[in-house]
């Protein structure tokens, strides 16, 4: 994100479920909302797609885009991530600095 040089806040999380409390403590209170969810789905303590399951619950959840950023490119994975309304788009990486950059742009002109 540093060698693409956004001047975006980022909120990072160690595992799943801490991303999780967090985010639905933001929600319920409406405060400090993130634009856009990075979900990587290898995660320790929650994988991705816990967290897609238990987030997917929370009322208002479904207004904050999240894209899933994953090195698996098993068929299987790409096509689940199409069952959650949720999910904006599935991207592979690793990501080149061009295509980080094209990626934010994109999200951007979708604002």
């Amino acid at each position: 994100m540093e060698k693409v040089h956004l001047s975006l806040k980022f909120l990072i999380y160690k595992n799943g479920k801490e991303a999780y409390d967090d985010l639905a403590v933001k929600i319920e209170l409406s405060f400090n909302l993130p634009d856009v969810i990075l979900l990587d789905l290898n995660m320790p303590i929650m994988d991705g797609w816990q967290f897609l399951d238990e987030f997917s619950k929370i009322p208002n959840a479904k207004y904050i885009p999240i894209y899933i950023v994953s090195s698996s490119v098993d068929n299987r994975d790409i096509e689940k991530a199409k069952s959650y309304d949720i999910v904006n788009k599935y991207l592979v990486k690793p990501f080149s600095v061009s295509g980080l950059k094209n990626f934010f742009l994109e999200l951007q002109a979708e604002e």
